[in-house]
């Protein structure tokens, strides 16, 4: 069995990053700021060079629109994201190859599974750790499958919730697991908030061991 590669990205040696983590393989970091830029800036003027190839190679001006009016509805809900204090967002896309088993042993393949995986920063009062995490889950309702853990970063909770698009935010209304690793900083007023969202509700057990894994290389001190 060949050793899993490991992809060091550039924001590991960044002196004001809060924590550290490895992502595992199927997950493709979306670059907020690069997507995100003000209006009028020179990053803002990299993303429509970015985009210009695309827009050049469409068919019509029809597709063109449809392209553009996509992205724009992709920018609306990065940038919800953001305004709630998300700080890294991955869109997950695995194979579902643990279904029913073929014909011939082998498993029966349903199709990619879509999954978008975000970290958020929450402020909290100042409390001991343990009793952050505690409160993560408790304080509101909605929370399933709660349980309490000690990682290598710190104590944390691990929880899931289903929720559905609202009526009006044009996304399909499909049922949404999703499953929370919560993870107090260790200077007591910050909560870090690890979120794996997907339609995909049967395969829960799969998802849950890719956020636990993912929660248990978490560090809040630099690995360098």
């Amino acid at each position: 069995m060949n050793a899993p590669v490991i992809i060091v990205d550039s924001s590991t040696a960044d002196p004001l990053a809060e924590l550290w983590f490895v992502e595992p393989a199927g997950f493709l970091p979306l670059p907020l700021d690069a997507l995100l830029p003000d209006p009028n800036s020179s990053a803002e003027d990299r993303l429509r060079a970015a985009a210009a190839p695309l827009l050049d190679v469409a068919p019509d001006e029809a597709f063109r629109r449809q392209f553009i009016a996509a992205f724009a509805t992709g920018q609306q809900l990065l940038a919800a994201l953001r305004e709630v204090g998300t700080v890294h967002c991955s869109v997950g896309l695995h194979r579902d190859d643990v279904g029913g088993v073929g014909g011939r042993g082998r498993a029966m393949e349903e199709g990619p599974l879509f999954s978008l995986f975000t970290i958020s920063w929450r402020e909290t009062a100042a409390a001991p750790r343990s009793v952050t995490a505690a409160r993560a889950v408790t304080a509101v309702g909605g929370h399933t499958g709660v349980e309490f853990v000690e990682l290598p970063a710190g104590p944390a909770t691990f929880s899931e919730s289903t929720s559905a698009p609202g009526s009006g935010s044009g996304l399909p209304q499909r049922s949404l697991l999703q499953l929370h690793a919560h993870l107090p900083h260790p200077d007591c007023r910050r909560l870090a908030v690890l979120t794996l969202t997907t339609t995909a509700p049967a395969r829960r057990e799969e998802y849950r061991a890719i956020l636990r894994a993912i929660a248990g290389s978490v560090s809040f001190e630099s690995p360098g």
